[in-house]
């Protein structure tokens, strides 16, 4: 800051790092100073800088593990000292780095006895993992440990439903992922200059997939292009030259409508399509519309018949399901 005659003079806010170490190889911790900003414009940021470090950087995860001659979750087999259960929690754990986008193969083919560990996963070329010596199963005898994983780069958290193409009787185990990097946030203000101007602090913590100093690019550019479509010139609305043509109050509300009319509802959805949706996030008409077919496809086991399917449901459906809920409210 630069002080004139007892008062701070005017400029753009900078920030820097003020503290950084590793807490070990999955535990980050960075702090950062923003300054100088006025009375209130501190509290704004870190709100808004808060939920974007938590909410919307996207991690890597493995999400779906396939077992070699492991009949059931909860079974164990001689020569390896955990269930499958155990395994599964285990590989959770992996913290992986990755720059790709979508979903990847991956896989462990070992022979014991041996520990397991995350150095054994066989990745793919845009996959690291951060801390190569995370348990995953100890072999006590001379036998072959084999699974197939499949990753996933994404953000937030995702709770794996088991559908009936993967279920395990073909020894397919869908793994709840927390893609969020980013472990913890604190944000603190303090004021100066009789309240008039704000210093904004910043705490991170991350698993060590990114460092703090990344991860606060990351949300920022986030954040950004949240707020760009602002910038952008109102989209013009057609010209009716009758007035019974106009919208009609109810065709304005049709979008939070959809935001209550869960999947389930769909009567001409399959159960198999159902629960790929589920597994997915995927539980209104309104989650369902944000997806495009580019993104449907990105689905485990879903095809391109489907997208189609699905989108013929939509079409078929909606106006119905919108005048039957009018009906009873």
């Amino acid at each position: 800051m630069i002080r004139e005659k007892g008062r701070v003079s005017t400029q753009t806010p900078r920030w820097k790092c003020v503290e950084f170490r590793a807490d070990g190889k999955r535990l980050y911790y960075g702090r950062f100073l923003l300054s100088p900003l006025k009375k209130g414009q501190a509290d704004i940021i870190g709100i808004a800088m808060r939920r974007s470090l938590l909410g919307e950087i996207e991690g890597t995860c493995i999400t779906h593990a396939q077992f070699d001659k492991i009949p059931h979750e909860y079974t164990t087999r001689v020569g390896i000292q955990e269930s499958v259960y155990e395994i599964v929690m285990n590989l959770k754990e992996i913290v992986l780095r990755s720059s790709l986008y979508g979903t990847r193969d991956a896989s462990i083919c070992v022979r014991g006895p041996r520990d397991v560990t995350a150095q054994d996963i066989i990745l793919p070329p845009s996959v690291s993992i951060v801390d190569n010596t995370q348990h995953i199963v100890t072999l006590t005898e001379p036998i072959e440990f084999c699974v197939a994983l499949q990753i996933e780069r994404n953000r937030g958290y995702s709770l794996r439903i088991p559908t009936p193409t993967n279920s395990h009787d073909e020894r397919g185990y869908p793994i709840d992922a927390v893609f969020m990097p980013v472990k913890n946030v604190n944000h603190s203000i303090h004021s100066y200059e009789n309240g008039s101007h704000e210093m904004l602090f910043f705490e991170i913590w991350t698993n060590g997939s990114l460092t703090p100093k990344e991860a606060l690019r990351e949300a920022s550019r986030k954040l950004i292009n949240l707020f760009i479509p602002f910038l952008h010139a109102e989209e013009e609305k057609p010209h009716f030259e009758n007035n019974q043509n106009e919208p009609r109050d109810e065709q304005l509300i049709d979008l939070c409508e959809l935001k209550e009319i869960y999947i389930d509802q769909l009567v001409e959805l399959s159960p198999r399509l159902y629960n790929i949706l589920k597994g997915s996030g995927i539980h209104t008409v309104m989650d369902l519309l944000d997806k495009n077919p580019d993104d449907l496809l990105k689905m485990r086991h879903f095809r391109q018949e489907d997208v189609e399917r699905v989108m013929n449901i939509l079409n078929n459906n909606i106006s119905q399901l919108l005048s039957q809920r009018r009906d009873l409210f």
